[in-house]
């Protein structure tokens, strides 16, 4: 008995050494986890129920050059509800006036709200949602209802701010103004949207919110940790009067010619800004969008174009001139067993090398450059290289094609590389690569970059300003230019161009009809590309122009440049001309105008009068709210043009500095 008695005291012992030892290892790493890893455990506990989310900075607003809106954010707006925040009072209180208000605005049965309302306060929905896809005037209301103007912690309210970017004017230069995609880690884009990001995007706020439940968030405090900045206004060169007949001249075209794409760039020809930008291709369904830039992107051969490069180079060299005659030779020379044929079956007998271009004469022209230049082809080519086409314009936008010109010292240049490049093949360039060439021939010889956006704005500050760049002081001498522009005038009164002619207003400019993928699979995927390019008025060039249109139908062996591009062209400058008031001469200029005095006293006497409210600014001219609004300490944001249709604050509320407030104009 003893010895037993013995063994179990033994094992007492040991178990109470064991829990001894257990108590210990538990004393030390709870005093671990409290001194050594507390703060880590803290601040994991913290981030697992509370945490910064971004507030996405308003983008700055794209403008046209006339001051329209071509792409600008709207605020959209989700209301839910914490129906477990307010006292139990408060929501009996308040439940049946905030259900009639929101079935008003919402279009629902007041009833209906109410029993949902409740329902979510019985099963303590923290995150029950009212309503999504609201405007800033529709969540402003909303918020003063009854029990949502008690706040977010009394009134159970929850806001969720996002951004919609939309354009104003629709798909019409949609491929231009571009869009920016954020994705995980990185984002994309194209188009103005892309290429100013820095400027347009602004700086992201923080807010700070609890996690509720189901990996649902609200914000703890009815205020930012920091505040989100506005980005800045970008002003681009587009004029959307210019824009819109260019745009439906081409859509026009293309869809008579049922072609698979085209393009059009109009140009101011002075300083370089595109008044006017349109790619439309045809999609699966056979209607045409902006999908692709082809006038910036898409390198190809250009055809009968480039036979401008010919004339000035060789009349620059004086090799030859504009009298000199040369034979087409019945349409048909021959080069290293290759044929070099005219459009026009017989060719033009002997011509003068003014008129062969006039004609767009194949066999004229190179015989012109090839006589000329065989036995030194390098000098030839220095001439296209020094007017820019063997290298990429370097604007600031994404996929800009890539330029190729042969040089004589690659590889690959061959007997008939000199012959095939003097009517525009073998050779590569942009459309806007073709226009910048032209537009210097306009312009006296002054080569300027093209340019899309001049000046960088946060409301009326300029934050930077885009000035007119010159690529090359002179592309030739003022006698080279003097016959050129003779020529190119003589096209259209008498060349490939004359179904153009009017006597109404001036055009000169150069036809092209190029054929593409001549060489790919046998010629089976061979298709022509028809083009103009030139300028208008001839004799004081104010604009450029480019049209190109791919793959017209040729069932009626119609697809020259003069018959599916140049109505195009013509189009343009003649809605131009004929529907833009002239402004040479300013009649009767002290005259009284009642409307505009009306509505210079309206704006007048609210300005004098000092406001400590909102004022009422329906019906009042955009620029003259925005002036008002400004003067009141409010941040004004702009939609549409006209007069003030609606206001995102209402008349009658007290200003607090620095709001934001929109104003819808038609």
């Amino acid at each position: 008995m003893a010895v037993e008695d013995k063994y179990i005291s033994y094992r007492t012992y040991l178990v109470a050494f064991f829990i001894f030892v257990m108590a210990i290892a538990i004393a030390v790493k709870l005093t671990n986890i409290q001194w050594v890893d507390g703060n880590h455990y803290r601040e994991l506990a913290k981030e697992r129920t509370v945490k910064n989310f971004v507030i996405p900075a308003n983008k700055g607003n794209i403008y046209s050059a006339d001051g329209s809106l071509l792409a600008t954010s709207i605020p959209s707006y989700a209301i839910r509800f914490d129906a477990v925040a307010p006292k139990t009072e408060a929501f009996e209180k308040n439940v049946k006036l905030l259900s009639d208000s929101l079935g008003m605005i919402l279009k629902k049965s007041s009833s209906a709200i109410q029993n949902e309302l409740r329902k979510a306060r019985e099963h303590k929905n923290r995150y029950y949602l009212i309503a999504q896809g609201l405007s800033f005037t529709q969540y402003m209301k909303i918020k003063g209802f009854p029990l949502f103007n008690l706040g977010a912690y009394k009134g159970g309210i929850i806001v969720e701010q996002k951004t919609i970017r939309e354009h104003p004017i629709g798909h019409i230069a949609e491929r231009t103004i571009g869009y920016e995609r954020k994705l995980t880690g990185y984002s994309d884009g194209k188009g103005i949207e892309w290429a100013y990001r820095e400027f347009l995007n602004g700086k992201d706020g923080k807010i700070l919110k609890q996690k509720i439940a189901k990996g649902q968030w609200k914000p703890i405090r009815d205020v930012n940790e920091v505040e989100p900045q506005d980005g800045y206004d970008v002003i681009s060169t587009i004029d959307v009067y210019i824009q819109d007949i260019a745009h439906h001249a081409l859509l026009k075209q293309l869809e008579e010619y049922e072609a698979d794409h085209g393009c059009v760039v109009v140009m101011e020809t002075k300083t370089g800004q595109v008044k006017a930008i349109s790619n439309l291709g045809r999609g699966n369904d056979g209607i045409y969008y902006e999908t692709t830039n082809y006038a910036y992107a898409e390198s190809h051969e250009p055809g009968s174009t480039f036979k401008l490069v010919d004339l000035i180079a060789i009349l620059e060299d004086k090799v030859a001139d504009t009298s000199t005659v040369y034979d087409s030779h019945r349409g048909i020379i021959t080069y290293s067993g290759r044929k070099v044929r005219d459009s026009h079956e017989g060719g033009y007998g002997k011509v003068s090398l003014a008129r062969g271009f006039e004609l767009s004469s194949n066999t004229v022209m190179v015989q012109a450059v090839y006589n000329n230049y065989k036995n030194d082809p390098t000098k030839f080519v220095n001439h296209i290289n020094s007017f820019g086409l063997n290298k990429k314009l370097g604007l600031a936008f994404r996929g800009e094609g890539v330029p190729f010109i042969p040089q004589p010292s690659d590889k690959s240049w061959s007997n008939i590389s000199l012959p095939w490049m003097a009517f525009g093949y073998g050779v590569s360039v942009t459309p806007l690569q073709t226009l910048t060439f032209y537009n210097a021939v306009a312009n006296n010889g002054v080569m300027v970059k093209p340019m899309l956006v001049t000046e960088i704005k946060a409301w009326d500050k300029t934050i930077k300003k885009y000035n007119t760049e010159v690529m090359n002081q002179k592309i030739c001498s003022d006698e080279t230019l003097k016959k050129v522009h003779a020529v190119l005038e003589n096209v259209v009164k008498k060349g490939t161009g004359s179904k153009l002619y009017s006597k109404d207003f001036s055009m000169a400019g150069k036809t092209g009809t190029a054929a593409v993928n001549y060489a790919q699979n046998g010629g089976q995927d061979k298709y022509y590309a028809s083009s103009f390019v030139g300028y208008f008025p001839a004799d004081n060039p104010k604009y450029s122009c480019i049209v190109v249109v791919h793959e017209p139908n040729t069932a009626n062996n119609n697809y020259y440049g003069a018959d599916v591009a140049g109505p195009v062209f013509k189009r343009i400058a003649q809605k131009i001309f004929t529907d833009t008031p002239s402004t040479n001469v300013i009649k009767k200029l002290d005259r009284p105008n009642p409307i505009q005095d009306g509505s210079y006293n309206s704006y007048y006497a609210k300005a004098q009068k000092k406001q400590n409210v909102i004022p009422n600014v329906r019906g009042m001219a955009g620029m003259d709210a925005v002036a008002l609004l400004g003067n009141l300490g409010l941040k004004v944001k702009v939609v549409g043009v006209g007069k003030v249709k609606k206001q995102s604050l209402q008349a009658g509320q007290n200003i607090v500095k620095n709001s934001s407030i929109l104003l819808e104009l038609s």
